[in-house]
């Protein structure tokens, strides 16, 4: 465990939620950078912790022992070259921009430190679950996954408008950041597919949004199977909504009902499997487990205590970026024509 500080780099909604994680795992020596005086205020208010505007100011006056980088996305290479350069492990959340990425690697690699990004699903209990029962080929031979991934933008963030923050920009847009949000567990389950091929497009009007794509659909061939993923922002009701089809047996996973069921057509019935979830603050999707935020903090300060190795890694998270990518340039090179 850190015997220093850790540094929460962006005090927003992501932001806060880390410091809370962090002090769910015991964790007293956290300071808070935002430019903002209102997120520090609150920061210190709710949680107790020293708060900062000055970046270079906290670097040289405190024993830093970890960054996490909990700013917009645009901008998380600013913080991760800073980690590079002083040789501080950083957590990263979720990306959906490249920038020099592979610099970043070949330097983070070179001098041996840690940059792991985000990989939240991934300790969700049913995503563990699920991954154990697909290794475990109990389905049978697998032919497809069909996966949706939706929610509403604007009930995000309530206490403010959309177009206050990053997801109303195109390049960091809301739809297309859950895309490779989604990608990152199942490309840690599955690997990454050989061919990839989708569409995207902004199917409404969201309120302040304006100029970003809500809609994604991807068409992933592993193979020997396929995997249909549809992410929005346009679901007035947050779903994610599973189902895995096998020779032997049908897996189906609703987020909604805290178990996943198995079909057995030899027995003519379905096993559910339960799990249990733990409530996040208030404001956030009722499906919304805290438990698996604060398991994947725990893990990246193993990680970089060198107790274990992060499941995600930048290079990972770059393969994830290139599907993304690959599916919009499908999508604009290969336009279906009106007839």
């Amino acid at each position: 465990m850190m015997e220093n500080f850790v540094l929460i780099i962006g005090l927003g909604s992501m932001g806060k939620r880390r410091v809370r994680n962090l002090q769910a795992l015991g964790m007293k020596n956290i300071i808070g950078f935002d430019l903002k005086e209102s997120r520090r205020n609150q920061a210190e208010g709710e949680y107790g912790i020293a708060t900062t505007d000055d970046f270079e100011k906290v670097l040289s006056e405190n024993k830093i022992d970890a960054f996490v980088i909990s700013v917009p996305p645009d901008v998380h290479h600013i913080y991760m070259k800073k980690a590079i350069e002083l040789g501080i492990p950083a957590f990263i959340e979720a990306s959906v921009v490249d920038t020099d990425f592979d610099q970043m690697i070949a330097e983070a690699n070179k001098k041996g430190v840690l940059l792991a990004p985000s990989c939240t699903l991934y300790f969700h209990p049913a995503i563990k679950k699920i991954s154990e029962i697909v290794k475990n080929k109990a389905l049978g031979k697998i032919s497809n996954f069909l996966y949706h991934s939706g929610q509403y933008l604007p009930d995000w963030h309530t206490y403010e408008a959309v177009s206050d923050y990053y997801v109303s920009q195109k390049e960091t847009g809301g739809g297309r950041e859950i895309v490779p949000f989604e990608l990152t567990w199942i490309t840690l389950l599955l690997g990454l597919p050989s061919r990839v091929v989708g569409f995207f497009k902004k199917a409404i009007d969201i309120d302040g949004a304006s100029d970003i794509d809500d809609t994604y659909n991807l068409l992933m061939d592993y193979n020997s199977m396929i995997f249909n993923l549809s992410v929005d922002v346009v679901s007035r009701y947050a779903t994610r909504r599973m189902v895995i089809n096998g020779d032997q047996k049908q897996l189906y996973w609703n987020w909604d009902d805290n178990c996943i069921k198995i079909f057995d057509p030899l027995k003519g019935d379905w096993e559910i499997i339960n799990y249990d979830t733990v409530a996040a603050q208030d404001g956030y999707n009722k499906n919304i487990t805290e438990q698996m935020y604060i398991d994947e903090m725990d893990a990246f300060f193993k990680a970089a205590d060198k107790k274990i190795s992060f499941p995600n890694s930048l290079e990972k998270d770059h393969d994830v970026l290139k599907i993304l990518y690959a599916v919009e340039k499908s999508d604009n090179e290969n336009q279906i024509q009106t007839l």
